[in-house]
């Protein structure tokens, strides 16, 4: 399959970066890279619209500047080529993710199998091997789960792991729903119930816990609802924001919703925070 390279230059670079990915997803680019300029974003010729590119709805209002190339690919598998460089992953000495062609590891307390396929969640990314931290910590069994912007389905799947009942997993992303799907047909955790759609599509249920691992503009919109799906005394972890303003907004609506903010992990500048209903 040929593949043409998006390579994005964008202004700021943190958020801009982490806003465009999504917008790029949307236009059916599969997998990213970042690099010091921007975003590299990739996707099958077959599938590619300048148009569609163009239409991509960041301008000056929106205070991202971004600029892009396009260049044709070298004709190869590109997915085996990722597959080849997928390296598994140890998450507190615990937690060991891998993919289903690397070998088990005895020694891992929980083991969690996720078909690389360059959607969100493979716990390379520092928001996701926090919540991954945090989930280990947290006491699971006979407890609702419900895992937001669940991208492959890893922490739904660990919650599972830890005794969890009932998860529900939910995301926006067609591609990622079908891989969270596979994983957790990978995982024999056929009693997560998968779901496609956003905040909206929360079943009338309550949970006490729930994982959100999303963007920061999201749960600044979505918090409100979290909190009328959680359980008093029930635990809400959040995540895919960074260090510093954007913590303290994310802070400010969540007690103005009436959650009580316990603490924060940090890695590279991304936060993920543990909040309670009292």
């Amino acid at each position: 399959m040929r593949y043409l390279e998006i390579r994005c230059r964008v202004q700021p670079l943190e958020e801009g970066a982490e806003i465009l990915t999504a917008l790029l997803g949307d236009i059916g680019c599969d997998s990213f890279m970042d690099w010091e300029e921007g975003v590299l974003a990739y996707i099958p010729e077959q599938d590619f619209s300048e148009e569609r590119l163009k239409s991509i709805p960041l301008d000056k209002a929106s205070g991202i500047r971004w600029s892009y190339t396009v260049t044709p690919m070298e004709d190869k598998d590109w997915n085996a080529e990722w597959e080849r460089n997928y390296e598994p992953v140890w998450i507190d000495g615990r937690c060991h993710i891998h993919a289903p062609f690397h070998a088990p590891d005895p020694d891992a307390e929980y083991e969690v199998v996720i078909e690389p396929k360059m959607s969100f969640g493979t716990a390379h990314h520092e928001t996701t091997a926090q919540m991954i931290s945090y989930l280990l910590d947290e006491p699971c069994r006979g407890k609702a789960v419900l895992d937001m912007g669940a991208g492959t389905g890893v922490l739904a799947i660990l919650a599972h792991l830890k005794g969890a009942a009932p998860v529900t997993a939910i995301d926006i992303d067609e591609w990622a729903y079908r891989n969270m799907q596979e994983n957790i047909r990978l995982n024999r955790a056929e009693s997560i119930r998968c779901l496609m759609g956003d905040a909206g599509a929360i079943p009338d249920e309550q949970y006490d816990i729930i994982m959100a691992n999303i963007n920061r503009n999201v749960l600044l919109q979505d918090i409100p609802v979290y909190v009328k799906h959680l359980r008093p005394g029930g635990t809400i972890f959040l995540s895919g924001f960074y260090d510093g303003r954007d913590l303290d907004l994310i802070r400010k609506k969540a007690e103005e919703n009436g959650l009580v903010y316990n603490s924060h992990r940090q890695q590279n500048q991304w936060v993920a925070a543990r909040f309670s209903r009292p």
